[in-house]
């Protein structure tokens, strides 16, 4: 193993630690076909077998929150990965052993600049919730306001840096000798994980996401994003208000809190949908230990270090997806598969196949999203068709709800849902509050050119007057034809610019 990764001294450790945890689940002749391990001969050491993908699951949670992160990553693959994978890797979990507060004591002090239990009206020792990258506490401000302070692990940063500069190498060696593996493209996959454990590792990005959540749903009563305080936050340490609620598991525990099952299901469905359609931000893992549901039918969102993104442009292809769904149009759908496999190497036949099929099984009527992702996801790999990580995430992140959803209010349909959100959305953009900033921004181009014009038309005109000498060759009609288009719309410009100024 040493021989095929060329590692720093100060990784060695680390190497062999990893090796030693895949032999222990049974990986080490998984390890063996990567050229990474000499002992896949021994007794117990398979690397197939029907329990590989639990065995690996088990076996990336032993190995810590970067190994985990990637895990994560790849549960969102089932255009690469078959469903056996996708869901041993969507059991993934960041759970560990909690701490002694006064292993974590420096840290908490050197952030807050002085002792918790003077920082705080009271500060329990005891952790409220342990994962692999932090520990959580509950405190009470001066004012009387209950907190919890996330704070993060000692030591847990120089560890998952050494994890991501392996897997690094790894992700090389694997593009270059798998032509198979290379479909996956493990080093545009590794960037993804870098990014994603950076963010996690900086505290304050969680806070901000819940800043930007809590902003987009500012005219929403019933959507609580816990507040950061700030003053007491760090890379290290986020504080947090303290939300107390009934996770959405059964509709009949939400009953018996005094909460409607059937206006939480709508409402979780909605929000969700605004995230993604509209706000272009959204909650990358809705489960229901991120989602707490409250007294007065609201839904609080928790847990928010991974934030998807949507594109406009990306929002506008998905609904282009589900309309061509709705309406039985393997044509429309063709066109955004096309524009979704990018350079993924899929066939146009091979498009067009796969839209036929998902359409035939799925298109007109009641859409059941689960069931259509479980079929539309193989289909794409059975086509070579490799699916855009953000698409998936989008996804991942319906697939949930819709879980989260059905287990509440049996039935739920979410297709419906979001059929209602894609009109909320053709009524928005209709608006005069959309079109204004773009008038305002079009019209101060033209005030740009405006400024110019004058001159630009002058220069134009005089090129058309000039007359030719005797050694030039004569002005071609089809050039003198776009100098005249040219001052024309210059023209028009300078008249626009004129009438919106007033």
């Amino acid at each position: 193993m040493m021989k095929t990764l060329m590692v720093a001294g100060r990784d060695r450790a680390r190497l062999t630690e990893i090796a030693q945890i895949a032999s222990r689940f049974g990986l080490g002749l998984l390890l063996a076909r990567l050229g990474l391990s000499p002992d896949a001969a021994s007794e117990g050491n398979t690397g197939d077998g029907p329990n590989l993908p639990a065995r690996t699951r088990l076996a990336l949670e032993a190995l810590g929150p970067t190994f985990v992160k990637l895990g994560q990553i790849l549960a969102t693959r089932g255009d690469l990965l078959p469903s056996p994978w996708i869901a041993e890797l969507e059991k993934l979990h960041s759970q560990a052993p909690t701490l002694d507060f006064q292993m974590l004591r420096p840290a908490v002090e050197q952030a807050l600049g002085q002792p918790p239990e003077t920082a705080f009206a009271s500060f329990d020792h005891q952790p409220l919730a342990a994962a692999s990258m932090a520990q959580v506490h509950r405190a009470t401000l001066q004012d009387g306001r209950e907190v919890v302070l996330k704070i993060q692990r000692p030591d847990i940063r120089p560890r998952m840096e050494a994890d991501l500069r392996l897997i690094a190498q790894l992700a090389g060696i694997v593009e270059q000798a798998s032509a198979d593996a290379r479909r996956f493209a493990p080093t545009a996959m590794l960037r993804q994980l870098a990014a994603a454990v950076i963010e996690e590792l900086d505290f304050t990005n969680e806070g901000r996401n819940a800043d930007r959540l809590r902003a987009d749903f500012a005219g929403n009563d019933r959507v609580v994003v816990p507040e950061i305080h700030w003053q007491w936050s760090s890379p290290t340490l986020l504080v947090m208000d303290y939300v107390a609620g009934i996770a959405p598991r059964s509709g009949g525990e939400l009953r018996s809190a005094g909460i409607d099952p059937t206006v939480i299901a709508a409402l979780g469905a909605d929000v969700v949908l605004d995230m993604v359609m509209m706000n272009g931000r959204f909650h990358g893992d809705p489960h229901p230990g991120n989602l707490l549901c409250l007294p007065g039918n609201r839904i609080a969102l928790l847990d928010l270090g991974m934030i998807g993104h949507v594109s406009p442009r990306r929002r506008q292809e998905f609904i282009s997806f589900m309309q061509s769904l709705a309406g039985s149009d393997p044509a429309q759908l063709a066109d955004v598969l096309l524009i979704w496999s990018g350079e993924g190497g899929s066939t146009r036949e091979a498009i067009r196949v796969a839209a036929d099929r998902l359409v035939a099984r799925h298109g007109g009527g009641q859409l059941v999203l689960s069931a259509m992702i479980a079929d539309f996801l193989p289909l794409m790999r059975e086509g070579g068709l490799v699916m855009p990580p953000d698409l998936l995430l989008i996804f991942k992140a319906l697939v949930t709800i819709d879980g989260v959803l059905s287990a509440i209010e049996p039935g739920f349909d979410l297709s419906r849902a979001m059929r209602d959100a894609a009109r909320r959305i053709t009524a928005a953009r209709l608006s005069p509050d959309h079109w204004m900033p773009i008038i305002q921004t079009f019209a101060w181009e033209l005030m740009k050119l405006g400024d110019d014009g004058p001159r630009l038309l002058r220069a134009v005109l005089r090129k058309l007057e000039a007359e030719p000498t005797a050694v030039e060759t004569p002005v071609d009609p089809t050039i003198a034809g776009r100098w005249i288009a040219a001052a024309i719309v210059i023209g028009c410009g300078m008249i626009a610019t004129a009438l919106v100024a007033r």
